[in-house]
C-alpha cells in the first residue's frame, strides 16, 4: 500500500548495546531499534511508573503492523506488535500510538481506510488489561457510519478507562457553504472507554477546528485539558486548549492571540506538558508570512496563559515537541529548514521567565524526513528524541538520548 502525503504547509539490531559517541556521559547516545526498513511514524509516551514507550508503523507483507518497545536500560526491547492489517491509511502527519495509561492499562490506536477511499478512515483502537501482553478486540470510538475523515487521536488516563480525543469529520458529508462553514467543518471530538470495552462520555468539544492538525492532551490536578488548532469562520487558525471539568468539555480558549489567517490547514500541530497545575504549550504559526515557534505558560491548570515566548524565527517549520522537566524548564524540540526541501532537528530549553538557550543540532548519520513530527521525553536527567529518517528514498526510525546539560548546562 502507498504511503499517503497529507497536504503540508505549501500545499539496526535488535537490543544492541547504545552506540556512544565520544565515550562519555556528556554525549549523545543513538539507540539501536530493530524497525524494519520502511517503518515511519514514532510516537512516544511515558506511563505513570515510568515506563516509556516507543511505537511506530512498519511495512510488511501483509500489509502494516503496529509496533512497540519499552526502553529499559537505555536499551529498546525487542518489538511487540498490537495489531496489523492491509487495508490501513499510512501517513507522516496521523500516525498509531501505544499509551500507557497507568500501570496496568494499556491503550493503542490505529487507522484503517474506508471502501470510499481518499481521506475517508476510521480509528480503530484496543486495550491491555496487563501491560501490553495481550490486546482486547477492537474498539471503534465513533459510531456516525460517515464516508469521512476520523484521526488524529490522543489517548489519556481517565478515571475509568482510557480516553481520547478526536479529530472527526462527520459534518463534512454535508455541501460546503462558504456562509456557514460550521455546517461542514471538521470537528473535536472527545470518548471514554472502560476495561469492559463500553463506550461511554462521547462529546462534541470544539464545533469547528483545523482539519489535519495534531491533537495533544495532558492531565493537570484539575482533569484533563486537550490542546488543538481551532479555525473560525474567517479562517483563523489559532491554537486552543478545552478543559474537561465536572465531566463536561469547557469552551476552547486561545492560548495566545496569534491571529494566523490561512485558508488552508498547515498540518503542523501543538503539543501540551502538565505538571499539578502547571501547563506548558508549544506550537508553531505563521502570521503575516513570519513563521516562528511559540511557547506559553499557565499556572491554573490551563484556565488562562501567560505572553507566548517566541523560542525560533530562524526558518522553523514546526512539527514540535516538548518534554517539562523536574525543574519547570520546557525541553522543545522542533525541525528547522535547511533548504531544497531538507531539515535539522534543533533541541532547547526555555524557561518560565522567557530565557531561550541557543539550538543544540541534533546530529545523525542519516537524513531526517522534512515532514516527519519528532518525539521528544524525558529519561532521566536525559532527554529521548525520536525521529523518522529517510535516506534513499527509504524512510526508517531513529532515536536517542542526549543528557539535558548538554543544552544549558542543567
Amino acid at each position: 500500500m502507498p504511503i499517503t502525503l497529507l497536504p503540508a504547509l505549501l500545499i539496526l539490531a535488535a537490543c544492541s548495546p547504545p552506540e556512544v559517541a565520544g565515550g562519555n556521559d556528556d554525549a549523545v547516545t543513538t539507540l539501536a531499534l530493530a524497525a524494519a526498513p520502511g517503518s515511519m511514524g514514532p510516537n512516544l509516551a511515558s506511563g505513570p511508573d515510568g515506563t516509556i514507550v516507543l511505537s511506530w508503523i512498519e511495512p510488511g507483507a501483509e500489509g502494516h503492523a503496529l509496533r512497540y518497545s519499552s526502553l529499559v536500560n537505555d536499551t529498546w526491547t525487542s518489538p511487540r506488535t498490537v495489531a496489523s492489517g492491509k487495508n490501513w491509511f499510512v501517513n507522516w502527519a496521523d500516525f498509531p500510538s501505544v499509551v500507557p495509561v497507568s500501570d496496568v492499562l494499556w491503550g493503542a490506536h490505529w487507522l484503517v481506510s474506508q471502501e470510499a477511499g481518499g481521506y475517508a478512515y476510521d480509528i480503530h483502537a484496543a486495550v491491555s488489561a496487563d501491560a501490553g501482553d495481550t490486546w482486547s478486540d477492537t474498539i471503534i470510538p465513533h459510531n456516525d457510519g460517515t464516508d469521512t475523515e476520523h484521526g488524529f487521536v490522543s489517548l489519556f488516563p481517565d478515571s475509568a478507562g482510557l480516553g481520547m480525543v478526536w479529530l472527526d469529520g462527520r459534518k463534512m458529508v454535508n455541501d460546503y457553504d462558504e456562509t456557514d462553514k460550521l455546517a461542514s467543518g471538521m470537528t473535536l471530538r472527545s470518548g471514554t472507554f472502560g476495561t469492559d470495552l463500553l463506550p461511554y462520555k462521547d462529546a462534541l468539544v470544539d464545533d469547528l477546528v483545523c482539519d489535519c492538525c495534531q491533537t495533544d492532551i495532558a492531565v493537570t490536578n484539575d482533569g484533563p485539558v486537550a490542546v488543538y488548532r481551532n479555525r473560525t469562520i474567517d479562517e483563523i487558525r489559532d491554537i486552543y486548549v478545552s478543559r474537561r471539568e465536572s465531566g463536561e468539555w469547557q469552551p476552547g480558549i486561545a492560548v495566545n492571540d496569534d491571529h494566523w489567517e490561512i485558508d488552508a490547514c498547515p498540518v503542523n500541530g501543538p503539543v501540551i506538558k502538565a505538571q499539578r497545575s502547571t501547563v506548558v504549550v508549544a506550537w508553531f504559526t505563521a502570521p503575516n508570512e513570519s513563521p516562528r515557534v511559540r511557547v506559553a505558560w499557565s499556572d491554573d491548570s490551563g484556565r488562562s496563559f501567560g505572553e507566548a515566548i517566541d523560542v525560533s524565527g530562524d526558518r522553523p517549520l514546526g512539527h514540535v515537541g516538548s518534554a517539562l522537566l523536574p525543574n519547570g524548564n520546557l525541553a522543545l524540540s522542533w525541525l528547522r529548514s535547511t533548504g531544497q526541501g531538507g531539515a535539522e532537528l534543533l533541541l532547547t530549553l526555555v524557561s518560565p521567565s522567557g530565557d531561550v538557550a541557543p539550538p543544540f543540532v541534533v546530529e545523525s548519520a542519516v537524513d531526517v524526513f522534512a515532514f516527519s513530527v519528532p518525539q521528544l521525553g524525558l529519561h532521566g536527567d536525559k532527554l529521548l528524541v525520536a525521529w523518522t529518517t529517510e535516506t534513499g528514498g527509504t524512510f526508517g526510525v531513529a532515536s536517542a538520548l542526549i543528557p539535558t546539560r548538554l543544552l544549558a548546562n542543567e
